[in-house]
């Protein structure tokens, strides 16, 4: 596997020979916050330096030369910004909810088990058993029984095609580490967020959507939601990362697990805006498909609504579709806030003292922005999270360099003008 990732990487830098090469969609900055990952290479005496990462490769200027073909593993469709990239696309294999519209150029394996790492599994060992070594089989296994909760059916995740690859794996390969100590120790090593910041605990498995120019992110948080809440500044720590990367409204799904493998979920929904706080929560509450049992609990923020979750089967995979349901939604409706009339409304939304220390207009472009129904620039684009395999972390922060200048005073000058447009426009057509 080593040599096989090292020859890879030095095909990159030729033309003569093909490179099949696996990339993580991440920057290599990033890793370290999947520590279960780091662990189970370390395990299988895999060095880091033999993988390649998404700000490594110009995976554009490849597809421009002719020289791309991307097979998409755990994610169905390519981002937004990545949408140039789409002739590129010859294969998918992954195991969620399908996005794709079905080509016979672009062969799908979509299936739902438990881990992707299964389906992976299953194509190895049909259409390339002699890839399949000791250590290509350690790292499959553990991602497999990881992905499915040491397989115990309780959890809610493991299906038979994953009990039959682990068992496959297995009697191929009988001196891998024992299942459930390799569990735990890989549990144990996702599930250690001491020394992570806020911002670092979100994105460490974070997945986001985007519809009607409103951009929401879902983090998948290891800790007891009580226990999330109670973190110091949280308050403002949310808000400031909302503002950091241009999301709308942030779901946090929270999971442990008890002394029998079952799993406990909470939820939170945090927005500044109470309108889209609110919409979200209903879509989550209303869902039938599947019902996620959610009861009301107590928060101690206005700006965020907690749920016990009682369908603790529905993870994430589960209720990423009710989400993408309702943002689709959103871009068939005709109301776009921000409106003149909904200006007061805005301002009373957002309380500007529990974020950074902005200028003023920059707080009320902000809080406004993400209401007033824009398209975003190819830039904006550039910098929204895709559906990715590796629950793709931001690669930067737009506004590093300093927000755009934007007044209150200039916002009201423009819908003034244009309720005076609309009024010589009515005027002139007759009407009221």
């Amino acid at each position: 596997m080593e040599s096989f990732l090292r020859g890879s990487c030095a095909a990159l830098k030729t033309t003569a020979n093909p490179a099949v090469v696996p990339v993580l969609n991440i920057r290599r900055s990033e890793f370290p916050l999947r520590p279960e990952n780091t662990f189970l290479l370390r395990e299988a005496g895999l060095p880091q330096e033999g993988l390649l990462f998404r700000d490594e490769i110009d995976l554009q200027a490849l597809h421009r030369t002719g020289r791309l073909a991307l097979t998409l593993v755990d994610h169905n469709i390519l981002p937004r910004a990545d949408g140039s990239l789409e002739g590129a696309v010859v294969e998918v294999i992954d195991h969620h909810h399908l996005d794709r519209v079905p080509s016979p150029s672009c062969p799908l394996t979509v299936e739902p088990v438990g881990s992707c790492a299964t389906l992976v599994t299953e194509h190895i060992s049909q259409r390339a058993p002699e890839v399949l070594d000791r250590q290509v089989a350690q790292l499959l296994y553990g991602t497999i029984v990881l992905d499915c909760v040491n397989m115990a059916p309780e959890a809610g995740k493991v299906t038979p095609k994953d009990s039959q690859y682990v068992a496959l794996l297995e009697a191929r390969f009988p001196d891998l580490p024992p299942r459930g100590a390799l569990f735990d120790a890989l549990q144990n090593a996702k599930f250690d967020v001491s020394g992570l910041s806020t911002e670092q605990m979100l994105l460490k498995d974070m997945k986001a959507e985007s519809g009607g120019d409103v951009s929401l992110a879902v983090s998948v948080v290891y800790v007891i939601l009580e226990t999330f809440l109670q973190r110091p500044g949280l308050q403002q720590e949310l808000c400031e990362f909302c503002h950091r990367h241009r999301y709308s409204v942030l779901v946090v799904m929270t999971i442990s697990f008890n002394e029998r493998k079952e799993p406990f979920r909470q939820i939170a929904v945090y927005s500044a805006s109470t309108a889209l706080r609110e919409q979200v929560s209903q879509a989550l509450e209303r869902a039938q498909n599947p019902d996620l049992n959610l009861s009301p609990m107590s928060s101690p923020y206005a700006d965020v609504k907690a749920y016990l979750q009682g369908n603790t089967l529905a993870s994430r995979k589960k209720v990423m579709p009710i989400l993408k349901t309702f943002l689709r939604g959103l871009e068939g409706r005709t109301r776009h806030y921000g409106e003149v009339e909904d200006l007061g409304e805005l301002e009373d939304q957002f309380d500007p003292s529990r974020c950074p220390p902005f200028e003023e207009d920059t707080r009320l472009r902000w809080c406004s922005a993400s209401r007033r129904h824009r398209h975003p620039t190819p830039e904006e684009e550039d910098s929204q999270v895709p559906p990715t395999p590796m629950n793709s972390l931001v690669e930067g922060c737009p506004l590093d360099n300093g927000p755009p200048r934007f007044s209150a005073e200039a916002i009201l000058e423009k819908f003034g003008r244009m309720a005076e447009e609309n009024s010589e426009e009515d005027a002139s057509s007759g009407g009221p």
